[in-house]
């Protein structure tokens, strides 16, 4: 393998090489490759435990989104429109001139 004295350094620095630039072997046994999976139970307890640190909006922060997203939503809306109408026009008349 051709590692410059950078990669070498770093490398060794992460426990990968030897001090004589070659690769460190390690045994790993089987039962220290497996990672423990955790049973639905676990899991339901952990996502609970999780969205119990959320910090949720109240009812009054999520009427007043809603509203302006709404507002946003049609005033985006209507925008988008006139821009369509003003253009189709011109062209429109563009052709028929």
């Amino acid at each position: 393998m051709a590692l410059n004295r950078e990669q070498k350094r770093m490398l060794q620095k992460q426990g990968e090489l030897g001090p004589d630039g070659e690769p460190v072997r390690t045994r790993r046994s089987p039962q220290a490759q497996r990672k423990e999976r955790t049973g639905p139970t676990q899991f339901a307890k952990e996502v609970r435990s999780e969205l119990r640190k959320v910090a949720w909006p109240t009812k009054s922060e999520t009427i007043n989104y809603s509203i302006i997203t709404l507002i946003t939503l049609v005033v985006f809306t209507l925008f988008i429109f006139g821009v369509d109408w003003v253009f189709s026009e011109f062209v429109l008349k563009l052709f028929n001139a």
